[in-house]
């Protein structure tokens, strides 16, 4: 029989200083090299820390009762902090992007709408002058 491995477990400490390393600017190909973990791994741990801090560098397992899953996350360094209102600025960079396109899009569309009525209402014009003409010149 083949023996099975148990996956390994790592304390809070270890993923933050892991995280805390690729923050600074380390690869995050070499650090997984020396650290005998998988790239995705240290990427995982870094995403939690910047969505809740230290506390999400948590053990595996069931989480306690105390952590509400949802609830915004308190920033414990500057960094944190940093990082999380940078992607907020992304986010709503993003957004505002959108929202410049549909502007556009909504106000090309109210030109070309406005120029088909003027059409039709000249149109519509030309017909009516027609008419009274008939029935004036059939009058006389």
């Amino acid at each position: 029989m083949s023996q099975e491995k148990k996956p390994r477990v790592f304390s809070r400490e270890y993923k933050l200083k892991a995280v805390e390393r690729m923050l600074a600017g380390e690869g995050a190909g070499i650090l997984a090299r020396e650290l005998k973990v998988r790239r995705k791994l240290l990427y995982h741990w870094k995403d939690a820390y910047i969505a809740g801090g230290p506390a999400a560098l948590r053990k595996r397992g069931r989480p306690r009762q105390d952590m509400v899953p949802g609830s915004p996350p308190d920033p414990e360094s500057a960094r944190a902090e940093l990082l999380q209102a940078r992607q907020r600025i992304a986010e709503l960079e993003r957004k505002v992007g959108k929202q410049a396109l549909e502007l556009d899009f909504f106000a090309e569309a109210l030109r070309r709408v406005d120029a088909v009525l003027e059409q039709e209402s000249e149109q519509r014009g030309k017909k009516f002058i027609r008419l009274l003409d008939n029935k004036r010149s059939k009058a006389n």
